[in-house]
């Protein structure tokens, strides 16, 4: 059995059992109650504000948004398993679950308010949580239950949960059984985090080795790092019996509500590294995400406004920049390269299950992100295996990195050497009695154009010059102007020769004087033998690993054998040299004789940067 399939196989195992236990976790945060308790159900009827009753029937959807709802009835329990006991009586503690409501029961003369009142809550009832009551006579008259939902808006399912969770509460035990219900949640959650520290641990120790080509790759892995540490959070968090874990009642809102903020702000920052054709438009949703989530984050402390009801306008938004990336993963989808493609698919599934969450959420079917966190199960487990492609990636690149950093060193000043060459061997004397002896001429017949030739060769000039204090390689761009420099000069000396440039490509670094020394070659070994006229062409284009430079000519040609001494080919060596050593570049020359030369300059596209 090959190592591929044994790999392929253990990473379906370790998906199959994740989503097993994330399957488990979310069956047992949809039970109603825990299964342990005597069960408790309401038999009567409500009303929203002051409209019609209606009978409360099963999978009944009582929506908390239009107003203050009325529950009238009666309470009856059934045993664990599930078979009928009778009416509630009195001095039996119920457990009320209130998730962003207060609560409000009348018995006959008698009201109580159950509001979440606490040092640890307030009294916005802020919160999800359990809250035990004991009636005070034996429930034989309907009562009355009146529900208010505080905020802004609310939980759409809030009431739901309500009527689907209450049981009896018998101290410890219900806690426990509550907890329970959580465990599988919390405990992926905590792995998560375990997880995470891990990642940012070996970020960390990349970052501090620094490798300028692979500064791309630490993004990643900070930001995965990140979004796992959210996510992780996210579930711990957002886990059934939360309150009986972490007894600071509002944290168990505000948490949630910050981690899932950061969860979505990282994957938008890690889209946008990856995009290529909508990096625009992306990079500027993410600076007004950043400054949106911002301001969630301080109006709350600068005023009365709660955190959750910031949530719903934040929801909103979040949603429609979700769009926008979702837009912009499907158009790079299909011109990106095959790695790109899966960091499409990844970063497409979580954002578009955080959409489906908050439509679901709203027409009252599930909630607390049950597709989010399958999603990111399954992502997971396929990011982390490209994290761990590329970790040992970055660390062989480290050392490598350190054991090239002597070589580089004593090549600098070979380098130095090779930059005052290369400027000198273009500097001749004869080049220039010509340049000048063509302006004479010049002054004479045409003074204005003479005016043009020298503003060239003086800039032809400058650039040699630059050169000479210049150790780092330049724009295609600014190569290239001095090349139009040059090749102007010549064109008034050889009218009848030709020449076109084709700059598909033109925002990366080549060594500079690389590209005019390779036409000077082409012209004196190449065009000046032919009988009249020929034509050099430069073009610059890019391939998915490189950026390509080709300068080709309908010369002479000559014998690729006779290369060998390059002195003849002024520069070559030297520009072969720096190309290595500058940018890890390459130059390949092909020539027919009779036919011409084209000379091929390749350099890898992560050293653009």
């Amino acid at each position: 059995m090959s190592k591929k399939t044994l790999s392929l196989g253990g990473i379906i195992l370790i998906f199959v059992l994740s989503m097993l236990l994330l399957w488990k976790s979310n069956v047992n945060s949809s039970q109603a109650i825990p299964a342990s308790v005597i069960q408790v159900y309401f038999d009567g009827e409500y009303k929203i504000e002051d409209g019609e009753w209606q009978k409360i029937e099963e999978n009944t959807h009582i929506p908390t948004t239009k107003g203050d709802v009325i529950l009238k009835g009666n309470f009856h329990m059934l045993t664990p398993d599930g078979e009928y006991i009778g009416l509630l009586y009195k001095d039996i503690p119920i457990a009320f679950y209130t998730n962003h409501i207060n609560v409000t029961i009348k018995e006959k003369d008698l009201e109580i308010v159950l509001d979440n009142e606490n040092l640890l809550c307030g009294n916005s009832a802020c919160a999800e949580n359990w809250i035990a009551y004991s009636f005070t006579y034996d429930n034989e008259d309907p009562i009355e239950i009146i529900i208010h939902n505080p905020h802004l808006f609310g939980n759409s399912t809030a009431i739901d949960d309500l009527l689907d969770k209450f049981c009896v509460w018998n101290n410890i035990d219900f806690e426990k059984s509550v907890l329970d219900v959580g465990e599988t949640q919390r405990n992926l959650g905590t792995l998560y985090v375990i997880i995470s520290i891990v990642i940012l641990g070996i970020a960390l120790f990349l970052t501090v080795l620094y490798i300028k080509n692979y500064v791309k790759n630490y993004w990643i892995i900070w930001l995965f790092g990140l979004i796992v540490l959210s996510a992780g959070v996210y579930f711990i968090f957002s886990s059934e019996g939360i309150s009986f874990w972490n007894y600071s009642i509002v944290s168990n809102t505000i948490i949630p509500g910050i981690s899932m903020i950061f969860y979505l702000f990282f994957i938008m920052i890690l889209a946008t590294i990856f995009l290529e054709k909508t990096k625009k438009i992306c990079s500027i949703s993410v600076i007004c995400m950043g400054c949106i989530n911002l301001f969630v984050f301080l109006l709350p402390m600068a005023t009365n406004m709660h955190f959750y009801d910031m949530l719903l306008y934040w929801i909103i938004i979040q949603s429609i920049v979700n769009i926008i990336f979702i837009i912009s993963l499907t158009i790079d989808f299909f011109t990106a390269k095959e790695i790109n493609k899966w960091f499409c698919i990844a970063l497409f599934l979580p954002l578009a299950s955080f959409n489906i969450d908050v439509f679901m959420n709203c027409i009252g079917r599930w909630k607390d992100g049950v597709s989010s966190r399958y999603i990111f199960s399954f992502i997971f487990i396929i990011v982390i295996i490209m994290i761990l492609s590329i970790i040992p990636q970055n660390i062989n690149s480290s050392i490598k990195a350190k054991e090239l950093e002597v070589e580089k060193t004593m090549l600098n000043s070979q380098l130095t050497e090779s930059r005052i060459s290369t400027m000198m061997s273009q500097i001749r004397p004869h080049f220039i009695y010509n340049t000048l002896g063509s302006i004479e001429q010049l002054c004479e017949l045409d003074p204005s154009k003479a005016s043009e030739l020298v503003h060239n060769f003086a800039k032809y000039l400058r650039g040699n010059f630059r050169e000479l204090a210049n150790p780092k390689p330049i724009l295609m761009s600014q190569e290239m102007e001095h090349v139009y420099h040059y090749v102007y000069i010549e064109k008034v000396r050889f009218p009848d020769m030709s020449f076109f440039f084709e700059m598909k490509a033109g925002d990366f670094y080549i060594p500079a004087l690389s590209i005019q020394p390779i036409v000077e070659n082409a012209i004196k070994h190449g065009l000046m033998k032919l009988e009249k006229g020929g034509t050099i062409k430069v073009v610059s284009f890019e391939t998915d690993t490189h950026y390509c430079v080709t300068v080709e000519d309908d010369g002479v040609g000559f014998d690729e054998n006779n290369l060998a001494d390059e002195k003849d080919h002024m520069g070559i060596s030297n520009i072969r040299a720096r190309l290595k050593t500058m940018v890890n570049g390459e130059l390949e020359i092909k020539s027919i004789i009779g036919k011409g030369t084209k000379v091929l300059i390749k350099i890898p596209r992560e050293e653009k940067e």
